[in-house]
């Protein structure tokens, strides 16, 4: 591939220069020749005079020392050299700086005013590198769009996956809440159907305490009946074998079955030391007693 082609353009002498300045412009050249473009700057920048043809090779030490920015600067300032070369010099900085149209413009205008293959040359590779900075540019384009759209795609579903994830948490939250309440109420309708169970064996336990009571005390008071109906037995044994003539059994108090039942029981201790029967006789009735009030002893 052939490079890009600078139009060198030293002078041997300018039109009015002196000595001295001749001697700088010789030692400016040598030092292009030598590749020391830093040195061939500074001795152009010396040279008293102002001219074009100094802008134009101040551009073309600058250019081959790299400073394109510079190298345009003076190329732009030297009007009235080859206008033919120095468009095609201005183009070539254009396109060290990746201005590609900016330099297919100067290399068109260089070919207007004089056929060049050099510059034909750059021309055609300015417009290769536009092209391909333009399918690199399109392509970075739909690279960054496609990405673009696929950061949109992934935060969508990320957006979905975190939605879907808070869906199932609230689920399980309310879920769990559920079983914590219904846990809650078993619990307590477990709790309620015990304090059940408890008051009515309670009320069962009562009740068979109440019939064991019950029964307990009809049991003594069959007791006590028999026990007083034996006595009352021997009572009226005793009594027969003491008077077969006695009037009728008069209707009793209370206080005198109580004392009946005394007296039976004395009579019944003598009659087991096998002691002779004592009668014992009442006082005097009383007038104002009736005679169904009177002991029949």
């Amino acid at each position: 591939m052939r490079r890009v082609v600078v139009v060198l353009l030293l002078t041997t002498l300018y039109a009015l220069g002196g000595l001295m300045d001749f001697k700088t412009i010789e030692d400016a050249k040598q030092a292009y020749v030598d590749g020391n473009y830093s040195k061939s700057i500074d001795k152009l920048q010396a040279l008293e005079k102002k001219s074009p043809q100094r802008s134009y090779d101040l551009g073309n030490a600058y250019y081959k020392n790299k400073s394109y920015e510079k190298a345009l600067e003076y190329y732009k300032k030297s009007k009235g050299i080859d206008e033919a070369r120095r468009l095609h010099n201005i183009g070539n900085s254009y396109f060290q700086q990746k201005k590609l149209d900016d330099a297919i413009k100067s290399y068109e205008k260089s070919l207007k005013l004089r056929d060049d293959n050099d510059t034909k040359f750059n021309l055609e590779l300015a417009k290769k590198m536009k092209k391909k900075q333009e399918e690199e540019k399109k392509k970075k384009k739909q690279q960054k769009k496609q990405n673009q759209d696929q950061k949109k795609k992934d935060q969508k579903n990320q957006d979905q996956n975190k939605s879907k994830q808070q869906n199932q948490d609230q689920n399980q939250s309310k879920k769990d809440q559920q079983n914590k309440d219904q846990k809650k109420k078993d619990q307590q309708k477990q709790k309620n159907q015990q304090k059940q169970n408890q008051q009515k064996s309670g009320k069962k336990d009562k009740k068979q305490e109440d019939a064991k009571k019950q029964d307990q005390k009809s049991k003594e008071n069959q007791k006590e009946q028999k026990s007083q109906a034996k006595e009352e037995q021997e009572k009226s044994k005793k009594q027969g074998s003491a008077s077969s003539s006695q009037a009728p059994k008069p209707k009793m108090t209370k206080e005198q079955k109580m004392t009946q039942k005394e007296l039976n029981r004395l009579l019944k201790k003598l009659n087991d030391k096998k002691m002779p029967s004592m009668m014992y006789q009442a006082n005097s009735p009383d007038k104002h007693k009736s005679d169904s009030q009177v002991n029949p002893w």
